[in-house]
């Protein structure tokens, strides 16, 4: 197990534009850490850089307190997951897992003893006779880690593995890895655009935007208090909903809704020209209060209601745990849990 940490890190792939920022981060000892964003923030390329596969312009990257710039690939003690599981198609899965380990000139002995270990773990070992072409997808990816868990590396990382498998598999996956997590206890970094898998799966996320840092925390944590617009439209399934509006007299005043805020210090002083109120779905209450609102189109999930409203000028979404049946353009009460509500200045779009 190790520690991994990016110091001051610069990448730029033209001389006009940097992907990665001056990026900081100390990744613990044992952390499962879930680098979170949309495409092209810079996530893959972070993976990569503490792989050796890129080289970065400026910046030093730590794996257990070993300064590894200048080191091979090959020498840092990683592994890593890809998302196209990228297997030997010429070798059956037994090879495909015991590859590595003849690289390191290990005893046959101990290598048939490891891989059966490694494939009886991940439910693969009917399969060790087998070559990748005759393995389904969930099958290819757990094969995969095993290639990865056989070595016994001091980091695991991986980038966004889960992406090609669909939905009912991609849950199993979730599972099976984050259970791994807490039979291993080695350091993994895990790569994804999924916020679902993040929320899942970190015990601390990092969510990133144009190859900066826009928040790190525990899943609750960055739910509950987005640092900015940004996490809390990326953040939660649905999003945040957003009110454009402004506070006078400690109350929040939008088209057709107004509420009261309490002592809330905006960035402008007492009075706010323009704030964002921001609300989750789960904490808009129905019928109950003295906001009206008027019914869009009703999602029936099962378990759950997502509820598409009309506010005035703002659509907003709200989650219903029953099966109330709603019929569009009907109108009831509405009311926001001003105890988890956020505001943000409009300009910066960052939490006030």
């Amino acid at each position: 197990m190790a520690s991994v940490e990016f110091k001051n890190i610069v990448k730029k792939y033209s001389d006009d534009k940097a992907v990665i920022k001056g990026f900081n981060l100390k990744i613990e000892d044992g952390e499962f850490t879930v680098l979170v964003g949309p495409s092209g923030c810079g996530k893959s390329t972070l993976l990569r850089i503490i792989a050796g596969l890129e080289t970065v312009n400026s910046g030093e990257v730590y794996i257990d307190n070993r300064l590894v710039n200048d080191i091979s690939p090959k020498d840092r003690d990683i592994a890593m997951v890809f998302q196209n599981y990228a297997l030997y198609p010429h070798m059956n899965v037994f090879n495909n897992l015991a590859f590595g380990l003849k690289l390191r000139k290990i005893a046959n002995r101990e290598i048939d003893k490891q891989v059966k270990f490694v494939a009886g773990m991940l439910e693969i070992a009917e399969l060790l006779g087998r070559k990748p072409k005759e393995l389904s997808g969930g099958q290819r990816q757990r094969v995969a880690l095993g290639r990865a868990i056989v070595r016994n590396p001091k980091v695991f990382l991986f980038d966004e593995p889960l992406s090609n498998l669909d939905a009912k598999l991609r849950v199993q996956m979730r599972t099976q890895i984050k259970k791994l997590h807490q039979d291993l206890k080695t350091t993994m970094i895990y790569v994804t655009h999924d916020q679902v898998e993040a929320m899942t799966m970190g015990d601390r996320i990092i969510i990133l935007k144009d190859g900066e840092i826009q928040q790190i925390g525990t899943p609750i944590a960055v739910y509950q208090k987005p640092a900015n617009m940004f996490v809390g439209s990326f953040i939660g399934s649905p999003a945040m909903n957003f009110i454009e509006g402004h506070i006078a007299n400690q109350r929040f005043i939008s088209d057709k809704l107004e509420v009261p805020v309490g002592n809330l210090e905006c960035l402008a002083g007492d009075d706010c020209a323009s704030v964002v109120l921001g609300v989750r779905p789960e904490d808009i209450q129905i019928g109950s209060g003295l906001i009206e609102a008027e019914l869009i189109v009703a999602e029936p999930l099962g378990n759950e209601t997502l509820l598409h409203l009309q506010i005035g000028k703002s659509t907003l979404i709200a989650r219903k745990n029953s099966h109330d049946v709603y019929h569009p353009g009907s109108r009831f009460p509405v009311s926001l849990d001003m105890n988890k509500v956020a505001f943000f200045d409009s300009i910066t779009q960052m939490r006030i």
